[in-house]
């Protein structure tokens, strides 16, 4: 399975989970999901009453610097020990 193939099925496990995973691991996965999509952050930071917007741009733009295929590797990894943690539906 290439990398590609494995992000996407992270991508739909991580919509199985029994459970919500918490907000810090929430913002992690968005975090790692849009650089290992897009890149560093292309956008400007949202407003001041944009909370959370501007909690999941830091959090993205936390990630500046980092290549596609290791932030799909770290991606990857997170939403794995989510499911060994929380289960799949």
């Amino acid at each position: 399975m290439s990398l590609d193939e494995k992000f996407n099925k992270a991508a739909e496990d991580v919509k199985k989970l029994k459970s919500k995973p918490s907000d810090a691991d929430l913002l992690e996965i968005y975090a790692l999901f849009k650089q290992g999509s897009i890149g560093d952050v292309n956008t400007a930071r949202p407003g001041m009453l944009d909370l959370k917007g501007k909690a999941k741009w830091d959090a993205w733009n936390s990630k500046k610097g980092l290549d596609k295929d290791s932030a799909k590797n770290q991606y990857i990894a997170k939403v794995q020990s989510l499911i060994d943690t929380l289960g799949l539906q």
